[in-house]
């Protein structure tokens, strides 16, 4: 992702209605393991640009350390106070079995060999330890919003399950989100002409995070929508 696209990203990520959704369903996972039995650990955010989702982890307890590729990612996560380590996803500087959770929002699609990656994280988790990855979804979604963030492909739910369990991981969770706007996402794509990142409206703003968050209650994980999650473990040896 280029320098200005991460800036932007930072401006946005505490207000804008995507990012505040995306921290919410990751606040209700680490809530779910918690209350499955697994205690805070040592946590890893791939791919954490601006930090947010580190600054979750760090609320819930963990030990998070970011981790950015790019050098203005890095800058911004370390100004934010957050620990960060500089790295690339497919040779993350992290001792073998040595996490309890690895972070990978919107990562995976960035990374040409997106089973390396996967590989990585695996490897460096803990037997039992636990892998939250999100993705873009479905290429018919494909536009010129893909090519100025950087991504390389959008995922289906086949795609996404046989990388991860390539990598050796054992799928818990595959499930969609971003459904109910994806009429709305399809039709701006359509005619997209770059980035969808940007400032809306008040009025929007809080319209489309109230339409996103219906989807905790709602019955639609199973239909088509903008991104896929995934909730996944490192079997014991």
């Amino acid at each position: 992702m280029e320098a200005t696209e991460i800036r932007k990203l930072a401006a946005l990520e505490d207000t804008h209605w995507w990012y505040r959704e995306r921290r919410t369903l990751l606040g209700r996972a680490l809530r779910r393991l918690a209350a499955s039995g697994q205690r805070p650990g040592r946590a890893l955010d791939v791919g954490a640009a601006g930090g947010g989702n580190t600054r979750v982890l760090r609320a819930y307890g963990w030990q998070p350390v970011a981790l950015e590729f790019s050098v203005e990612g890095a800058e911004v996560a370390r100004e934010r106070g957050l620990n960060v380590i500089r790295a690339d996803a497919r040779r993350l500087p992290v001792a073998s079995a040595g996490l309890d959770l690895v972070v990978a929002f919107d990562i995976l699609e960035h990374v040409d060999e997106d089973h390396l990656a996967a590989a990585e994280i695996r490897r460096t988790l803990r037997p039992g330890g636990t892998a939250l990855i999100a993705v873009p979804c479905d290429m018919r979604l494909w536009s010129a919003h893909d090519v100025a963030v950087g991504h390389v492909r959008r995922y289906d739910r086949e795609s996404l399950r046989a990388t991860v369990e390539k990598a050796g991981l054992v799928v818990d969770e595959l499930w969609s989100w971003n459904v109910l706007l994806r009429p709305v996402a399809a039709w701006r794509r359509r005619t997209s002409t770059g980035s969808d990142l940007g400032d809306l409206p008040a009025v929007v703003n809080l319209g489309l995070q109230a339409v996103v968050a219906a989807e905790r209650y709602l019955p639609v994980k199973g239909l088509p929508g903008v991104s896929l999650m995934l909730r996944a473990h490192r079997p014991p040896a």
